[in-house]
C-alpha cells in the first residue's frame, strides 16, 4: 500500500479562524504534539504575515525533530525570504508558496493576466529552490479554475522545481465527484507529474471536507492537508482525525496507510480545544464526547452481545481508555499515577505531585474522580498560573435578591495577597470587576462558556473565558467543581497571558 502524507495546518490554517490565534509558547506545545501523533509536516504559520508569526515558525522549527517545518509564503520573493529565514534552522525545512488560478481570483484578486500568474509561479518556485530544497506550490481556488490553465500551472510548478504540488478547494465548492475527477485529470495529463507529490487541502463550506480529501485518495492524491478538530477559516478545514480514521477504518477501500499513531488523537484534539478555548461538540465523529456512547436500548442490548454490532472503531484505537478505574480520596498516589500513564500522559517527577495535589483537593469534593475529571486536571495544568501571574486565593459571593451582587477577591502575585470587593450585575460579573480592580484595568470580555467535564451533581466544571485588551485576544480556562471558582480561575488565567506573555 501507498503512504499517505499527513501534512497539518492547524498552526497556520487552523489558527486563522478569529479568535484562535495562538501565542508562540501555545504553538510549540501543539507542534510537539503534534509530532507524538506523527503528523509527517506541520505547516507552522505564515512567516510575512507579522513579526509574530515569523518568531513562532522560527520556535517550531527549533523544537521539532522529526516532523518537515514549512512556513506559507505568497508567491513574492520578499515573502520567500522571510520564509526560509522562519525555516532555515529546521531539520527539515520546507518553503509553501501558493498563487490563486481561478478566473475570480486572477480578474479581481490579483489582477493579472494568465501569463503573468505563470511567471510569477515559475519566478518564485525557483528563486525558493535556490534557497531550500523542499518546496510545495498550491494552485489557490484550483476547483474553481479553469482545467487547461490549471494543467499549465502545475506543469510550472514541476518545471520550476516544486516537489509537492497542491491542488486546492479554497473555498468548498468542490463535491466529492467532481474531486476525483480533477485529481484523475491532473494525474493523467500533468507533464511531469510522476515526479512530484499530488496533494489535496479542502474547506468545508458545503461539510464535504473530509468527503472532498477521501476522494482525492482514491485518485491518487498522496499528501492530505487538514487540522485537529477540523478547524479553520469559514466552516473550517477538513478534519485529519476523521480522515485518519477513515483512511484505517476502510483501508479495503483506500489501499493507503499512514504512519500516524492513532492513540494520539484524543488527547491531540483535547490539547488544541484547550489552547484555542472551542468546546469539542458532543457528537463530533471521533472524538466528541458521543462518539463511543450508546444509549438506545437496541444498540445497548448488541453492544452487550459484541460491541462491533454498532461501533466500527475500538475507542482505544484513538485513545479513548473504554474502562475507567473509578478513584477516590483514599486513592494512593500509585493509583492516580497508574491512571495518568493509562491515559498517555509522561509527566515529570515534580508535575505527578503537583497533579496528585491537585486530584487530593478535588478528592475532597467529589464522592470519586472519574478519568475525565483527571484528565480534565492534567490537560488545565499549569494554565492558571503564567510566569510570575496572579494566583487565586480566596474569593467570596453575596447576593440578596434584585440588587447587585457583591464579591470579594484575593489573589497572590510574587508572594504578595492583595484583596478587593467589587460589586456586579450577576456573582460571576462581581468577581470579575474585584479582580480588575486588582488588575488596575479593565479587560473586553469576548466570551464565556461554561461546560461539565463529568456528569453527575458534584460534576467538575470548565471555564472558557476569551478576552481583549487592546488589539491581543487570548484564551483562559478554569476547572472547578464550583462554576464562579472555575469563571474566576479562567479569567486570571486570561488576564495573565495578556499581561504576562
Amino acid at each position: 500500500m501507498d503512504k499517505v502524507i499527513i501534512f497539518d495546518t492547524t498552526l497556520r490554517d487552523g489558527e486563522q479562524a478569529p479568535g484562535y490565534s495562538m501565542n508562540v509558547s501555545e504553538k510549540v506545545n501543539m507542534a510537539r504534539q503534534l509530532e507524538r501523533l506523527g503528523a509527517d509536516v506541520i505547516e507552522a504559520g505564515f512567516a510575512a504575515s507579522s513579526t509574530g508569526d515569523l518568531e513562532a515558525v522560527k520556535a517550531v522549527s527549533a523544537a521539532v525533530d522529526n516532523a518537515i517545518v514549512a512556513s506559507l509564503s505568497r508567491a513574492r520573493r520578499e515573502d520567500i525570504d522571510l520564509a526560509y529565514e522562519a525555516v532555515k534552522d529546521a531539520k527539515r525545512p520546507r518553503i509553501h508558496i501558493f498563487l490563486a488560478t481561478s478566473p475570480i481570483h486572477i480578474k479581481h484578486k490579483l489582477k493579472m493576466t494568465e501569463n503573468e500568474v505563470l511567471e510569477r509561479i515559475y519566478d518564485s518556485v525557483s528563486y525558493a529552490k535556490t534557497l531550500i530544497d523542499d518546496v510545495q506550490f498550491s494552485c489557490e481556488d484550483a476547483t474553481r479554475s479553469e482545467r487547461k490553465f490549471l494543467l499549465k500551472a502545475v506543469e510550472t510548478a514541476i518545471e520550476a522545481g516544486a516537489k509537492t504540488v497542491n491542488i486546492p478547494d479554497t473555498v468548498g465548492y468542490s463535491e466529492p465527484g467532481e474531486t476525483e475527477d480533477l485529481f484523475k485529470y491532473v494525474k493523467n495529463n500533468a507533464k511531469g507529474i510522476e515526479r512530484v507529490i499530488l496533494s489535496t487541502h479542502n474547506h468545508d463550506d458545503l461539510g464535504l471536507a473530509v468527503a472532498n480529501t477521501l476522494a482525492a485518495v482514491k485518485a491518487g492524491a498522496r499528501q492530505i492537508e487538514g487540522t485537529i478538530n477540523g478547524i479553520g477559516e469559514r466552516a473550517g478545514n477538513a478534519a485529519l482525525e476523521e480522515i485518519i480514521m477513515g483512511i484505517k477504518t476502510r483501508r479495503d477501500l483506500y489501499g493507503v496507510y499512514t504512519n500516524v499513531n492513532t492513540k494520539e488523537i484524543y488527547r491531540t484534539s483535547k490539547l488544541l480545544s484547550s489552547i484555542v478555548g472551542a468546546s469539542i461538540p458532543s457528537n463530533k465523529a471521533i472524538v466528541g464526547r458521543n462518539a463511543f456512547k450508546h444509549e438506545a436500548g437496541i444498540h445497548q442490548h448488541g453492544m452487550l452481545a459484541s460491541r462491533d454490532t454498532y461501533e466500527i472503531i475500538d475507542p482505544k484505537e484513538v485513545g479513548i481508555v473504554d474502562s475507567e478505574i473509578v478513584l477516590g480520596k483514599h486513592s494512593g498516589r500509585h493509583a492516580v499515577e497508574q491512571e495518568i500513564n493509562n491515559l498517555g500522559y509522561e509527566l515529570t517527577e515534580s508535575d505527578i505531585k503537583d497533579v496528585y495535589e491537585k486530584f487530593i483537593e478535588l478528592a475532597d469534593k467529589k464522592k470519586t474522580v472519574s478519568q475525565k475529571d483527571l484528565e480534565a486536571i492534567l490537560t488545565n495544568k499549569k494554565k492558571v498560573t503564567v510566569g510570575n501571574g496572579y494566583r487565586l486565593v480566596n474569593y467570596s459571593i453575596m447576593t440578596e435578591g434584585n440588587k447587585k451582587a457583591k464579591a470579594g477577591v484575593t489573589v497572590t502575585r510574587e508572594g504578595d495577597a492583595v484583596s478587593n470587593t467589587a460589586e456586579g450585575d450577576g456573582p460571576v460579573a462581581a468577581a470579575f470587576n474585584a479582580f480588575n480592580g486588582i488588575a488596575g484595568r479593565d479587560f473586553k470580555l469576548i466570551d464565556f462558556q461554561i461546560q461539565s467535564v463529568t456528569e453527575g451533581e458534584d460534576a467538575l466544571g470548565e471555564a472558557i473565558i476569551r478576552l481583549m485588551a487592546g488589539t491581543r485576544t487570548t484564551v483562559g480556562r478554569g476547572v472547578s467543581t464550583d462554576i464562579i471558582e472555575a469563571a474566576l480561575l479562567g479569567y486570571i488565567n486570561a488576564v495573565n497571558k495578556l499581561i504576562f506573555m
